[in-house]
């Protein structure tokens, strides 16, 4: 069993993952809150974090054809002509970002040479992480290799 992306048309990404968990497909859909305005009112409303993606934890060549079956699904992710493989520890990152963090925004990541450091206190104790330089001290950013992301969150002030 390993994490793989999948690509889906265009805004069918929770309906994907709702069909995926129907047919007993282990999944994720990352989502954030998002404050959204309308003309005659306002609206906090759950946001796919990476437009066009789900992320299913499958035995591939088993269970591969029940997910390019599922309606929504255009395909795999493929890397070097390979499914992407998306590393466990990335996946726990992401949803501990989300639990973290309330409002968050993917940013397409730039491929820099930089240093690397073992974060050694919070809830990403242990794990490793590019530097990036600071821009803002307001913001926090994660960095995603496997998908060549950065996920970026406002810090709130007291």
């Amino acid at each position: 069993m390993a994490w793989y992306a999948i690509y889906t048309k265009s805004r069918m990404e929770k309906k994907v993952a709702l069909r995926l968990q129907e047919a007993g497909i282990d999944c994720y859909c990352p989502v954030t809150k998002r404050n959204k305005q309308w003309s005659d009112r306002k609206k906090i409303v759950d946001e796919v974090l990476f437009r066009s993606y789900v992320f299913v934890n499958i035995d591939l060549p088993k269970q591969s054809e029940v997910v390019r079956k599922t309606f929504g699904v255009v395909n795999f992710v493929y890397w070097l002509s390979k499914p992407a493989v998306i590393q466990d520890g990335e996946i726990l990152a992401i949803q501990q970002f989300l639990s973290d963090h309330v409002e968050v925004e993917v940013l397409g990541a730039t491929v820099q040479v930089g240093d690397f450091i073992t974060i050694d206190t919070g809830p990403l104790k242990g794990k490793t992480a590019e530097v990036m330089g600071l821009k803002n001290k307001n913001e926090v950013r994660l960095r995603i290799d496997s998908l060549g992301f950065e996920l970026v969150a406002k810090l709130a002030h007291g």
